[in-house]
């Protein structure tokens, strides 16, 4: 993606993900917002997108942040804000990977894997996923996570669009330490 367009993703992951009062919008229950009153609001804000940017964003990367259908968009996952992204339960891969960074390593032993600011947990199906996600901090350390387990302990998974698996918590006995 050009530098435009990695702006452009960036900051309506921000938009859509957190804040998206920030361009005066509102979302549906589920997270949609009319694509025509994302754009509108965008330019109001000082930020026009175009139709085809808009479009290459959507598509953009491996990463697949974001859902269009039928003239609306959402972010695919990643919220703090309450959505209900209507996603139904999922039986997990036996091993999910979780990227992060040694300074917190301390903290997952003893409460496990928090949503933090998030609606939830994000894991990945491989570790080479992991490792890009930790990297964004430091350098990574990839956990492995019990998902078999945890699914059979009754814990639920959801699958986003995107691929990412998402759980609300991750207990530290499903996390195995790093190594």
């Amino acid at each position: 993606m050009t530098d435009r367009a990695t702006s452009t993703s960036k900051f309506l992951a921000y938009v859509l993900r957190h804040r998206p009062d920030a361009v005066g919008l509102t979302l549906d229950g589920a997270g949609w917002v009319e694509v025509d009153v994302l754009l509108a609001a965008l330019a109001r804000h000082g930020r026009p997108v175009t139709v085809e940017l808009l479009d290459q964003v959507a598509a953009g990367t491996d990463k697949r942040r974001f859902e269009v259908r039928d003239g609306w968009i959402r972010a695919a996952q990643g919220h703090s804000i309450q959505v209900d992204l209507q996603l139904a339960p999922s039986a997990p891969p036996a091993v999910l990977y979780h990227g992060t960074v040694a300074r917190h390593l301390p903290g997952i032993r003893v409460d496990g894997l928090q949503p933090r600011g998030r609606t939830h947990v994000h894991l990945s199906a491989d570790a080479e996923t992991a490792v890009s996600v930790g990297a964004r901090r430091g350098t990574p350390v990839v956990l492995s996570i019990d998902a078999a387990g945890m699914y059979a302990a009754g814990l639920v998974f959801y699958r986003a669009a995107s691929g990412v698996w998402l759980t609300p918590h991750v207990p530290p006995r499903f996390v195995a330490p790093p190594g």
